[in-house]
């Protein structure tokens, strides 16, 4: 399976990318694929969200640069910004179980995993999908899967700007609280230093063999 790191990319041109790589892996053009990533701060509403999760006006979105996505993917309205790590797996789950449940747990496991790697205790919750410290949610996973074929994903709080989630009601749950990695550990750490770990992990829950983009991704990349 490949992966690629992009670094700070506009939403946008993200999800067009995401269309057009699924679109691909529909036709048996592609192979599956990781893009791991940043976004400048932008919010996205999944198919069932509720505008009013969205606490901002739209005027002070618009004077702060903060787009707003209607997305196909699953679940309420979230962040994204500089500092979160965002995942977007591209995957013909045909070749790996054909279980919406399964899928999401295992994108947590990675999380989980990735946690305890600095003594950090956390668990999924399928009840409020993501991955949680106690009362705290690290980890918002909305999925969309087409024939089979994954998008979207999850994102992942490593050290981003916390004051704006009191934009929204993060995941339209008014009653739980947000938190990163950097929050946890009582220090900085950036979204670079744990991609290693974020890829080792990922090909240990999915069992395959993680590889860095090569030629034919590159290619596809370097055309959007």
């Amino acid at each position: 399976m490949q992966w690629t790191y992009l670094g700070t990319v506009p939403y946008g041109q993200a999800l067009a990318l995401q269309h057009g790589l699924v679109a691909m892996r529909k036709r048996g053009e592609s192979d599956d694929v990781l893009l791991l990533l940043q976004h400048p701060p932008v919010l996205t509403l999944g198919r069932r969200a509720q505008p009013s999760n969205i606490i901002a006006s739209p005027e002070f979105l618009a004077k702060q640069g903060i787009e707003v996505f209607n997305v196909e993917r699953g679940g309420d309205v979230t962040y994204h910004g500089p500092g979160q790590l965002v995942g977007y797996p591209i995957l013909d789950l045909n070749h790996f179980k054909k279980d919406v449940s399964w899928y999401v747990s295992a994108l947590a496991e990675v999380f989980v995993r990735l946690l305890a790697d600095f003594g950090l205790s956390s668990q999924y919750r399928s009840d409020l999908p993501g991955v949680w410290i106690g009362e705290e949610k690290i980890l918002a996973i909305g999925a969309r899967i087409e024939n089979w074929i994954t998008y979207h994903g999850f994102a992942f709080n490593v050290s981003p700007d916390m004051q704006h989630w009191q934009l929204i009601v993060p995941c339209g749950i008014p009653n739980k609280g947000v938190t990163s990695l950097a929050r946890a550990l009582g220090r900085e750490i950036s979204v670079e230093a744990i991609l290693p770990q974020v890829v080792q992990h990922f090909g240990d829950v999915f069992g395959v063999e993680m590889e860095k983009a090569g030629d034919l991704l590159a290619s596809i990349l370097a055309k959007a």
